[in-house]
């Protein structure tokens, strides 16, 4: 997908379709204002009766509009710019994308007033892009060319080194797990990071085992897919300065082992690597835009098989820090593969740490599929990630992390247990278990089980992978 700037006026303007905005209560101006007065006051009767509406993402699509070269005008609602959310530029435009990709349009053009419209030129990059990449036919098309008027190169340069990421991560979580695995996922960051300006390393089982990554391995040995841990590292800033390191968790297929998992539970657990692909996508962003920040992420990837061979209920397992787990339930799996990431993280002396997975259910039933849970060792970092989240309009809520939380994971016959007692606080017991492998280094663990994957489409994006959490980082990194 080709995105450039417009110079023709929208009236005379010769693409597919045309996009403007409206905002609500408030008098027509730009291109909507022109494109009434062209059609003799069409688009203000049409929000007088109600026909036409001005609620926040709604799309109307008008056809062969008088006065307009385009056969296709597309309304898209801005509601009320007073308190308008942040996140209202990437929606609104991502709302326009979605409605016109459901026919094959060759070019469209955006013609309308945000106040974001970095947000907004990734927003119609991933309106178009659909979840159902595996079919014959697309129930989204995307464009083969999307026109920004008043956008400047350097706009044009973020918003597409946002959508492409943004559109990695979705494509990596909805791939199926047939395509994604350790090995092929390894490849793909290798691929990016020569495209994009970063580099990668992979581990293999080999030197998995040499570096003693016991917890990571066991999760790994009932598949025949061998696991990894990719290192990806881009220096914008020199070698002098610390970086932030991003850790994702890439369990590229969830059986459960054997804590098997139902069927309706095991279905989307291709899934499960979101955080790892979350990872891959914000450091490749971060190389795109040439931040001045050095930044490491690390991927670690498994599969969690049933076999013969596969790790069980009672083991006991030794981490790369040392530290002894017992297995309580193999269903928790994402924990003791990011336990070993974050140990070889945290020996790359970052000056912080934020790791990302689809750790728990538990946190959908406190924050329900919205909102990204935070768990910290270091308030200051974590208020300055909140920040971040906040500037772009990404939703995260903080749980606390008390001390004694802490003897919940506290094993009868090794130092730690895998799992909290009982059901209460899923989600805190697990970024308890993982604080124990980041020492004293400042931390923010983010549990994205609920936003990072949607049963259901929303206006602006279609249903499967979100990507969420890619401005968030992005814009950390922006912040050093």
């Amino acid at each position: 997908m080709q995105v450039v700037a417009s110079t023709s006026p929208a009236l005379e303007l010769n693409a597919d379709a045309i996009v403007i905005g409206i905002w609500k209560d408030e008098p027509l101006s730009g291109a909507a204002k022109a494109v009434d007065e062209a059609a003799d006051g069409l688009i203000t009767r049409m929000v007088e009766l109600e026909e036409l509406s001005s609620s926040t993402c709604s799309v109307s699509v008008l056809l062969g509009v008088a006065g307009v070269a385009a056969p296709v005008v597309a309304v898209v609602g801005l509601g009320a710019r007073e308190g308008a959310h942040k996140s209202l530029s990437f929606r609104a435009a991502g709302a326009a994308a979605k409605t016109l990709a459901s026919k094959k349009r060759k070019s469209i053009a955006y013609f309308i007033d945000v106040e974001d419209r970095v947000q907004a030129i990734c927003g119609s990059m991933i309106g178009c892009q659909g979840q159902d990449i595996m079919r014959k036919e697309l129930k989204l098309n995307p464009f083969d060319e999307v026109l920004w008027d008043g956008a400047s190169e350097s706009e044009i340069a973020q918003g597409v080194a946002l959508g492409e990421s943004v559109n990695l991560i979705r494509r990596m979580v909805n791939l199926p797990a047939n395509e994604v695995f350790p090995e092929s996922f390894a490849e793909q960051c290798q691929s990016s990071g020569k495209a994009s300006g970063f580099d990668v390393e992979v581990w293999d089982e080999h030197k998995l085992t040499d570096e003693k990554c016991g917890a990571l391995l066991a999760v790994a040995q009932g598949s025949a897919r061998p696991p990894r841990v990719v290192i990806m590292r881009y220096n914008g800033a020199g070698n002098d300065s610390a970086p932030i390191a991003l850790v994702g968790k890439g369990v590229t297929f969830d059986s459960g082992g054997l804590s098997l998992k139902p069927s309706a539970g095991m279905l989307d657990m291709k899934c499960d690597m979101a955080g790892a692909a979350t990872v891959l996508g914000a450091v490749n962003a971060i190389a795109l835009l040439g931040l001045p920040v050095n930044v490491v992420g690390l991927c670690g990837l498994a599969e969690n098989m049933i076999s013969s061979n596969c790790y069980r209920l009672g083991d006991v397992l030794v981490a790369r820090n040392g530290k002894t787990i017992e297995v309580h339930n193999t269903d928790a799996e994402g924990r003791l593969v990011l336990a070993d990431t974050l140990n070889v993280a945290e020996e790359m002396e970052p000056r912080g740490i934020v790791d990302l997975a689809t750790l728990t259910g538990a946190c959908l039933v406190a924050l329900g599929v919205e909102y990204t849970g935070a768990m910290t060792n270091d308030q200051d970092w974590c208020n300055q990630l909140k920040t971040a989240a906040e500037s772009c309009g990404e939703l995260v809520w903080q749980l606390p992390m008390d001390e004694f939380f802490d003897d919940k994971i506290k094993s009868k016959i090794a130092d730690i247990k895998n799992v909290g007692e009982g059901r209460w606080a899923g989600a805190i017991t697990a970024g308890k278990f993982l604080q124990e492998f980041v020492d004293h280094t400042p931390w923010v663990h983010l549990d994205i089980a609920g936003p990072s994957f949607a049963d259901a489409p929303s206006k602006w994006i279609d249903a499967g992978a979100s990507g969420c959490m890619l401005f968030t980082l992005v814009e950390l990194a922006k912040r050093g």
